[in-house]
């Protein structure tokens, strides 16, 4: 089953996930760039985009007041893609105004749902050791440490710990 779009209830604006497409990538690399994470930029987003991976790869909107020039943006996003079986789950992000609202997790249990519908036995991913409220959300999601990469990040240099949770469809 291929996610459409959704509405989810987080906070008072209205948000919706849906797939992501080639139209939101300058928004995502924005939200990337600003969110420090590891840069993959447009090009290797618009490549995963024509892979099979695709509905691995969402996005967050915020619907904005009709009196404001733009009517909705993009407020997060999650890339993921399936290899040999499991879900790794390569990026996530949220804009700083629109964090601890429910919207990172939102994306979250989409993309795991996803993994369980594609048969996926197990995701993955990595996060900077020192990422808490990252940490603390997966967590929260299910995720679980189970080992240590050292040196992992550049700038600053860091280790990821690598979190886990086993998906089984819901019966």
């Amino acid at each position: 089953m291929a996610i459409t779009e959704s509405t989810a209830t987080s906070f008072s604006a209205m948000v919706t996930i849906s797939n992501m497409t080639e139209h939101d990538l300058l928004e995502v690399v924005e939200i990337e760039e600003r969110s420090n994470l590891s840069p993959w930029g447009w090009a290797a987003y618009y490549a995963e985009l024509q892979g099979n991976n695709r509905r691995l790869m969402l996005v967050a909107r915020v619907a904005r007041p009709l009196e404001q020039p733009k009517t909705d943006h993009i407020a997060g996003y999650i890339v993921a893609r399936i290899t040999a079986g499991e879900l790794h789950i390569n990026n996530v992000a949220v804009r700083r105004e629109y964090r601890r609202q429910g919207i990172g997790g939102d994306l979250l249990s989409r993309v795991l749902q996803e993994g369980r519908d594609l048969d996926a036995s197990a995701a993955f991913l990595e996060v900077r050791a020192g990422n808490s409220r990252a940490k603390a959300l997966y967590k929260k999601c299910g995720l679980l440490a189970v080992g240590r990469r050292p040196n992992y990040y550049s700038g600053p240099v860091e280790d990821a710990v690598i979190m886990s949770v086993a998906l089984q469809r819901n019966a």
